[in-house]
């Protein structure tokens, strides 16, 4: 034999083996597109269940949204109340600060009256001598019941 035909017979082996692998790769191509094609049939009964889904999702959705329109129109006089609540109360909180306002202004009149007249010890005398009656007018009713009651 000759290096030609020693060349030829190397090729033709090469060929072969060349031949062998590609038929085991297209082999295996075609089981991966077998199982592509598998599931691409089951594609469309997937996707229906999907929107299936989907659709009845919405329509919860849709169902819990109005119920929260209907309890918050329930609700909304509610609000109204208590933000008329709260008005009123910073109108009376106002009056009662303008009230309180007033009374300082008279007391603190009347302390200038009594500090220039030198009248607050008379007052403060008045008012322990008042007390003082007072107490002791209790003192004596409180004896005479206990004394009835034995």
């Amino acid at each position: 034999m000759t290096l030609i035909g020693i060349g030829v017979i190397i090729i033709g082996v090469a060929c072969i083996i060349l031949a062998i692998f590609i038929g085991h790769l297209l082999n295996n191509l075609a089981s991966v597109l077998s199982g592509v094609d598998k599931t691409v049939q089951q594609l469309p009964e997937q996707m229906d269940g999907i929107l299936k889904e989907t659709t009845s999702i919405i329509h919860e959705s849709n169902q819990a949204l109005a119920d929260i329109n209907d309890k918050m129109e329930q609700l909304s006089p509610l609000f109204y109340i208590v933000g008329d609540v709260g008005n009123a109360t910073r109108k009376l909180s106002s009056s009662l600060v303008d009230v309180t306002n007033s009374v300082k202004t008279k007391t603190e009149a009347g302390q200038e009256v009594s500090g220039k007249n030198n009248l607050g010890g008379v007052y403060g005398g008045v008012a322990l001598g008042y007390y003082w009656l007072k107490k002791k007018r209790d003192l004596k009713r409180e004896k005479r019941a206990y004394t009835h009651e034995q």
